[in-house]
């Protein structure tokens, strides 16, 4: 164990350094913070897959979360997703959380090729971008792997509820998630001739629609291979399509 400064420029900068950082150096990679209160079984759970996967190729394994407030009662579960999780969802979608995550090497020589000085919005959809970009493997489990504690001063909260879509939605129209996506095009440039073709295909087709005029527009990104996890969720992303905000 050891404590090493950050770069104080946020805490996805601060994940990035330590996941890029020479002096670290294991089998398997998870993240955590103070909030995070693991299961017991968290990490014998995802070793058991991860193993399941050979060395040399990418590997992800993230799950649910339970919710939990300051004193440790039960708030109830984070979403559940139900697609499967790909490409085409992760560049529209996280579904992999940050303190749920655990990866092998090969999924962190791909991030160390990015670069620990990439500007995204959060550490862990970075994670899941790449990760199911370069062909690797990616296991959403459905069962927690730990309780998350939820209390005023999370800095990203559980991403569930009415409260939660509603603030999603005024972001989309304000215009975060075209930030987003233009700032994880950019940061991508490092790592695209390791995509896979079929990434690579969605990639292309995804980032060509978006500078079309409005039709063409909304038809190239609704056929470029790309979805949410809902129906509502879609639903959005076709408006955001339609005002350019994607």
């Amino acid at each position: 164990m050891f404590v090493r400064a950050g770069p104080r420029k946020g805490f996805a900068a601060n994940f990035m350094s330590l996941i890029c950082c020479d002096e670290v150096a294991a089998d398997y990679y998870a993240m955590s913070d103070q909030d995070d209160i693991w299961h017991a079984d968290k990490l014998e759970r995802a070793v058991r897959w991860l193993k399941t996967v050979p060395q040399d190729v990418p590997a992800l394994y993230c799950t649910r979360t339970e919710l939990v407030d300051e004193s440790g009662n039960g708030l109830g579960y984070s979403p559940l997703f139900t697609r499967p999780p790909s490409f085409g969802n992760a560049l529209v979608q996280n579904v992999a959380g940050g303190n749920t995550m655990v990866f092998n090497n090969a999924a962190r020589d791909l991030l160390r090729t990015a670069g620990a000085n990439v500007k995204v919005v959060a550490h862990d959809w970075w994670v899941y971008i790449v990760v199911s970009a370069c062909g690797g493997k990616v296991f959403y489990d459905p069962a927690p792997s730990l309780l998350y504690r939820q209390h005023s001063e999370n800095l990203i909260g559980a991403n569930a509820g009415m409260r939660a879509r509603l603030h999603r939605i005024n972001k989309l129209f304000q215009g975060h998630l075209k930030l987003w996506t233009d700032q994880h095009i950019v940061a991508m440039q490092p790592v695209l001739s390791s995509l896979s073709a079929e990434s690579l295909s969605i990639f292309n087709r995804f980032t060509a629609a978006r500078q079309r005029s409005l039709i063409p527009r909304v038809l190239g990104i609704w056929r470029s291979g790309i979805y949410r996890q809902t129906r509502l969720g879609n639903l959005g992303l076709l408006v955001a399509a339609i005002f350019n905000r994607i």
